[in-house]
């Protein structure tokens, strides 16, 4: 080891390739878990791709649509009588 020890060197092309393969799995999981836990799925989706711009509140974001609970599934036909 030099004098500066270990240092790892992360170039912005590898984090940039990290938020663009980042972008479609957690715009993907974000909208699945957004379709069984919120009644706006879109824009739960588009919430999950924004915060993929830092790495970690997009985990964070996953993690608590996971906990939250599934919202009952609303009934969108009109009966008619």
């Amino acid at each position: 080891m030099g004098k500066n020890g270990l240092r790892m060197n992360i170039n912005a092309t590898f984090f940039g390739q990290l938020v663009f393969y980042s972008m479609f799995i957690v715009g993907g999981l974000s909208y699945y878990l957004g379709k069984r836990k919120t009644s706006n799925p879109k824009v739960t989706a588009l919430v999950g791709v924004l915060l993929c711009i830092t790495p970690p509140l997009n985990l964070v974001y996953l993690i608590v649509l996971l906990l939250k609970n599934d919202e009952a599934p609303s009934n969108k036909t009109e009966n008619s009588a």
